[in-house]
């Protein structure tokens, strides 16, 4: 039977007081309508389609050709959202999932256990209710003697009785999609808000004699949507302490989970060992029995096996397996580490690549430079690639030595094997095995230290009788 799937993402969402669109805040990495299209990907629905509505360009903008879209232009309820897909869906055949697009937490494996529930008891509906440990607010579910969803009362309506029931209404459904929009033609807004109720749907199902199921959540959490900054804060809690959990299932020692960082989409190899104060975003991949942290902030980059980082910055980069950065280095978009190499203590680098085995030891930059293998950077070392108008490469072959304080100025090619002695600066091409010197000839002046300390001594005296 096909699935497909609608996604209500329409609403302004005031609470978050924010220019940005509601569904495109971030949670752990990825907005929270990307959280929501990649479940419905993993539940293998065949069609999606986005209601949208406020910030509607913003939306497809980052959703792209991934879904249809459709537009809510007056937002006047959830009924009214789904009545919009009508065009695209109403003559479809199978399963339509609804989901909201401010509820990142839901997973693709409750999201197929309700498809299986649904599929197995030939429900009209099926609702995804959860567990509330606090249910104020929130819709009740009433269930008959046969454990089948009756009605849903909304808090304000409930008795006393109803109150105390915890099972709550997570506004997620799957139907079977003719009925759904036979459904809504029934559905009117004759209420207090003046607004259509996907809610209404149940009843008018139960009222023709059709059958209404329901799937509990095994976690409460999936039924959470996220209205304001708080419940911003909590997604992104819960939804870390659920990732955390599945990369330490998985192999992975993190020391202190609560001052771990792993977005949601960061790949890590088994006994790889994270530190506190580690924060792992965007796409980055980490390999197997890595010591990462404390204090590293690693960004859409790509790590090999048996690497150490620790208090140090990279974005946008690559390092080669065994290599160690740190601590305090600093490795910038284009970084590019082969096997072996080592990044010391306040190096910086930036469009660069290493071959492997080299190394940058001490207090260095090296700024686009392709700087072959087994090379020794000295401290202090630095390419000058900027002239002020254009960023230019330094070229460093195969088993080169550059000595401390050695400026390179770019464009400049050092050959394989050459050595620059410490102190040069470097302006013309060494070729590959000579020695490089390019400073001034040292001059020692006999006494004349004490000459010095006579000047500024008087000087002294001077301005102390003035």
């Amino acid at each position: 039977m096909k699935v497909m799937a609608i996604v209500l993402a329409a609403g302004q969402g005031k609470r978050m007081k924010s220019k940005l669109y509601k569904v495109l805040h971030q949670v752990c990495g990825k907005p929270m309508l990307g959280h929501v299209l990649q479940t419905v990907r993993e539940a293998e629905c065949e069609r999606t389609v986005v209601v949208v509505g406020h910030g509607a360009e913003a939306v497809k903008a980052y959703v792209g050709g991934s879904a249809e879209f459709v537009l809510q232009e007056k937002q006047l309820g959830t009924g009214h959202a789904v009545m919009q897909t009508e065009e695209l869906l109403a003559g479809e055949d199978g399963t339509t999932v609804l989901l909201y697009g401010d509820t990142p937490l839901v997973t693709s494996g409750t999201i197929q256990a309700l498809l299986d529930i649904h599929a197995r008891t030939k429900a009209a509906a099926t609702v995804l209710t959860a567990i509330m440990p606090n249910p104020h607010g929130l819709g009740r579910i009433i269930r008959d003697e046969a454990g089948r969803v009756q009605r849903i009362v909304e808090q304000k309506d409930c008795t006393p009785e109803q109150t105390a029931i915890n099972e709550i209404n997570t506004g997620m459904y799957c139907f079977d999609n003719r009925k759904l929009f036979e459904a809504l033609k029934l559905v009117t807004n004759d209420n207090a808000q003046g607004e259509y109720y996907l809610t209404d749907v149940l009843e008018i199902l139960n009222q023709t004699g059709e059958t209404v199921e329901a799937y509990c959540a095994p976690d409460f959490a999936e039924g959470i949507g996220v209205n304001d900054r708080v419940g911003l804060a909590e997604a992104e809690q819960l939804m870390r302490e659920r990732i955390v959990r599945r990369h330490q299932v998985e192999g992975v020692t993190v020391i202190d989970p609560l001052s771990t960082y792993i977005e949601a989409d960061v790949v890590i190899g088994a006994d790889t060992v994270l530190h506190p104060g580690t924060y792992l975003r965007g796409v980055t991949k980490v390999g197997e029995d890595c010591v990462i942290g404390p204090n590293a902030d690693i960004t859409d980059t790509t790590i090999g096996s048996g690497v150490t980082v620790k208090h140090s910055v990279i974005a946008e980069s690559e390092i080669g397996d065994t290599s160690a950065v740190g601590p305090f280095a600093n490795l910038r978009p284009g970084s590019k580490l082969g096997a072996g190499c080592k990044i010391g203590d306040f190096v910086e680098l930036k469009n660069t690549e290493l071959g492997d085995g080299s190394k940058v030891s001490h207090l260095s930059y090296v700024g686009d430079a392709k700087v072959g293998k087994d090379v020794n950077i000295g401290c202090g070392a630095i390419t000058v690639n900027y002239d002020g108008f254009n960023k230019s490469l330094t070229e460093i072959g195969d088993d080169a030595f550059v000595g401390s304080n050695v400026n390179l100025i770019a464009p400049v090619k050092v050959g394989e094997g050459a050595y620059i002695v410490a102190g040069s600066t470097i302006t013309k091409d060494v070729p590959a095995g000579d020695m490089a010197i390019a400073r001034e000839r040292q001059v020692n002046k006999t006494g004349y230290a004490e000459k010095i300390r006579g000047r500024a001594k008087a000087k002294k005296e001077n301005a102390k009788k003035n």
